[in-house]
């Protein structure tokens, strides 16, 4: 095309305007479509507390990420579907917030991952609630002073978190859902901070580990000041100018500091996975994992009679972890994640076989895979 041909700056402005307002137009009746939703929901169950629907909106970023992903294999240029999926979940975000906004305990302060994680499944219109113990989040789900709970529970590099799991076995808590969230770490300084006077830089003990490579390359001689976390260090640096802090996005924004370098941690794959907890159960979203608590007899063979079935009947295992039990001297309990739903014929299958065989089987949860 030649620049003759080219539409002018100003009729290109105009076009984006119109469709802003078509953008603007649909986001408006989206919302109200929701809020006939939660019109229904209310005169079926006058005692309905949250319209939230795990499966629900797990399926709504599956088929936004599908028919991206189709736009794009047809040639056309586009955002990426992960992308565009963050935009849909903060439009459903506002739209569920319009009725009741969701309240949110996580494993705190702000600025951590675990807020993060939060954000990233609720969206910004949910109301974040900072707690400092994991006990918390389980306390302030359990009395129905928050809707849900944000928990860590593993990650690809340090393994899992076993006091999320010792919690489960004292709790009746459910999963009702998971986040992935790669871990990116950055190097955070204040407004006029200089490299060369960087004399120190605070992390997380964890972070500072997971940087170690990239800081004796580039700050060999600096002091490493361990905190009690991310968010912490991001506070601390806030009111100094010789110090750095290695922290996530949230912090950054959360105590306006400037990102030096970004993505600094040694392993780009980091990745920590989060469980969603509250009280009910969640139907199947057709893309579904399954958490139990499985307490085997003290018996040879044991945990191949667990596992047997899963194998028969062709169901994926995703995870298994082994806890001491809190009940009995030298037992164990098992913590076990398998791929689909509770409601599932074959998962109804195995779960059976493995009642008659076990001490103590308990569901945590049938739950929607991480999408985003």
């Amino acid at each position: 095309m030649t620049h003759s041909h080219l539409p002018t700056l100003p009729s290109i402005r105009q076009q984006i305007d119109s469709i802003d307002e078509q953008i603007q137009q649909l986001i408006n009746q989206r919302a109200e479509c929701a809020k006939q939703v939660a019109i229904i929901k209310r005169s079926e169950d006058p005692s309905i507390k949250s319209f939230y629907r795990p499966e629900r909106e797990a399926q709504v970023l599956q088929m936004v990420m599908e028919r991206q992903k189709a736009a794009k294999d047809g040639q056309h240029d586009g955002l990426a579907g992960e992308t565009v999926a963050r935009l849909f979940r903060e439009i459903m975000s506002a739209c569920l917030a319009l009725e009741s906004p969701l309240n949110i305990a996580f494993l705190g302060p702000n600025g951590t991952f675990t807020h993060a994680a939060a954000l990233k499944h609720f969206g910004h219109a949910a109301l974040t609630q900072p707690l400092a113990t994991i006990d918390e989040v389980f306390r302030e789900v359990e009395a129905q002073s928050v809707n849900y709970g944000v928990v860590p529970v593993e990650n690809s590099s340090e393994g899992v978190v076993n006091h999320t799991l010792d919690c489960f076995m004292g709790s009746s808590l459910k999963i009702i859902g998971e986040v992935e969230l790669r871990i990116h770490q950055n190097l955070l300084v204040a407004e006029g901070t200089q490299i060369k006077n960087i004399s120190r830089i605070y992390s997380h003990q964890q972070s500072l580990a997971q940087c170690r490579k990239w800081i004796d390359a580039h700050f060999p001689k600096v002091e490493r000041v361990a905190v009690s976390s991310n968010a912490e260090a991001a506070r601390l640096v806030k009111g100094e100018w010789h110090s750095a802090a290695i922290a996530g996005e949230t912090a950054a924004e959360l105590y306006g500091l400037k990102k030096l370098h970004e993505n600094i941690e040694d392993n780009p794959n980091n990745t920590t996975r989060f469980l969603i907890i509250g009280t009910e159960d969640v139907t199947p979203s057709g893309d579904d994992k399954t958490s139990l608590i499985v307490a085997a007899h003290n018996e040879a063979g044991a945990l191949y009679h667990i596992l047997e079935p899963f194998y028969r009947h062709n169901i994926s295992l995703t995870r298994i972890e082994t806890r001491p039990s809190q009940n009995d001297i030298w037992s164990y309990v098992f913590f076990i994640d398998f791929e689909g739903h509770q409601q599932d014929p074959a998962v109804k299958t195995v779960l059976a076989e493995i009642q008659g065989r076990v001490r103590e089987l308990r569901i945590l949860g049938s739950y929607p895979k991480a999408v985003l």
